[in-house]
C-alpha cells in the first residue's frame, strides 16, 4: 500500500468508563478501545477514504498485540509500528462528566515506547514520498523522538505537512523548553493546527487572530486555532475564515480533536478552501464527541456530510 497519509506519533490503549458522571474510583465497567492522538488521526484519515500509516513504537506486551491488530482493523498499515523489548504499551483512563469535563490519567511511566522512536525506526523514502505527513508535539517532548521527529521533518522537501500542537504540560520540562521545540518543527511544516493554549506556547499569545497571523510570519500556509465553544479560525495569507462550532449532545470530547485532524487530512488532500476545510473538520469533531470512544467511532463520509446537511438545515 502506497499511504496518502502517515502520521507519527502517540499510542494508547483506552480504558473509557461506561458509567457515565463517577470518579474513577465508582467506575465498575470500562471499555477498551484503541488511542493516542497520531494513532487516532491516522484512523479517522483511513475511515474517511484514505490510504494510512502510522509511525510509533508499542510494547512487547498483550496490549502491543492489541494496538497492532486494532490498526489493521481499521485499515491502517502497520508497517512501521516498532517493538520496544522493555517498556509497556500505555493505558489512559478517563472521567467522563459531560459537557466539559473530561480528566485524564496517563499511565505512561517510566516512559512510553512512542517516546523511543529513534532515527532508525524511520523509513525516509516513505515520508518524503506521502502526500501528507502529520507530527504532534508530544513527539518532541522528549528523546529519542525529538531528534527523530525533527529529522522527519527534515527530509520533506515537497507535500502537506502539518504540525498538530498537542500541549500535554506534564510531558513537558518547561513551557520555554515546549515553545523552543515547537519553533523548530514549525521551519518545517505547512500547516500548524492547536487551540488557543497551544497556540500561545507557540508564538507567545493565545489570540487566534494575533496567533494565526504570527504562525503565518514563521512559515505556515495555513494556521488553524480552535477557539472551544467560539469555534474555529483559520488564517492563509490571502483570507480568514470562522466557523461556529456544530452542537451535539456531548458524550466524551476526548476524541473530538483527533477526528477534526483525520477530517483536516481529507480536506487537505482534496484541496479545499479554509473555511469548507473547518466546517468539515468541526462536523467530523462534534459526531465524535458524541460518543464515547476515539479510534473505535471515528465518522465516515457519510455520517460527515449528513451532519453538515442538518445543520445547515437547523
Amino acid at each position: 500500500m502506497n499511504p496518502e497519509v502517515i502520521t507519527m506519533g502517540r499510542v494508547s490503549v483506552d480504558l473509557y468508563p461506561e458509567q457515565i458522571g463517577v470518579t474513577l474510583a465508582e467506575v465498575e465497567t470500562f471499555a477498551k478501545s484503541l488511542g493516542g492522538s497520531a494513532t487516532n488521526v491516522a484512523v479517522a484519515a483511513a475511515r474517511l477514504g484514505h490510504p494510512s500509516a502510522l509511525i510509533t513504537k508499542a510494547g512487547d506486551d498483550g496490549f502491543g498485540q492489541y494496538v497492532r491488530t486494532a490498526l489493521e482493523g481499521f485499515g491502517v498499515d502497520t508497517t512501521w509500528v516498532s517493538t520496544d523489548p522493555e517498556l509497556r504499551t500505555p493505558l489512559a483512563f478517563c472521567e467522563i462528566h459531560p459537557p466539559d469535563d473530561f480528566p485524564i490519567l496517563f499511565y505512561r511511566e517510566p516512559k512510553a515506547p512512542d517516546m523511543n522512536l529513534t532515527v532508525e525506526d524511520l523509513d525516509f523514502d516513505a515520508i518524503s514520498a506521502v502526500p501528507l505527513f502529520w507530527i504532534t508535539g508530544t513527539g518532541l517532548s522528549d528523546e529519542p523522538s525529538r531528534t527523530a521527529t525533527l529529522a522527519a521533518l527534515e527530509h520533506r522537501p515537497t507535500g502537506i505537512t502539518v504540525f498538530d500542537l498537542d500541549y500535554r504540560p506534564t510531558l513537558w520540562a518547561s513551557k520555554e523548553e515546549a515553545a523552543h521545540c515547537y519553533r523548530e518543527a514549525l521551519r518545517h511544516a505547512t500547516v500548524a493546527v492547536g487551540n488557543q493554549s497551544e497556540v500561545e506556547v507557540a508564538v507567545g499569545t493565545g489570540d487566534p487572530f494575533e496567533a494565526s497571523d504570527a504562525l503565518l510570519d514563521l512559515g505556515i500556509e495555513l494556521a488553524i486555532v480552535k477557539r472551544g465553544p467560539e469555534g474555529v479560525l483559520a488564517r492563509t495569507k490571502d483570507s480568514v475564515a470562522e466557523a461556529p462550532p456544530i452542537e451535539v449532545e456531548i458524550v466524551n470530547g476526548l476524541g473530538a480533536g483527533d477526528a477534526f485532524g483525520g477530517a483536516l487530512c481529507h480536506a487537505l488532500l482534496s484541496g479545499w478552501d479554509a473555511e469548507r476545510t473547518i466546517r468539515y473538520a468541526n462536523a467530523a469533531g462534534a459526531i465524535v464527541a458524541s460518543r464515547l470512544a476515539c479510534a473505535d467511532d471515528m465518522p465516515t463520509r457519510e455520517e460527515v456530510e449528513q451532519l453538515l446537511r442538518e445543520s445547515s438545515n437547523a
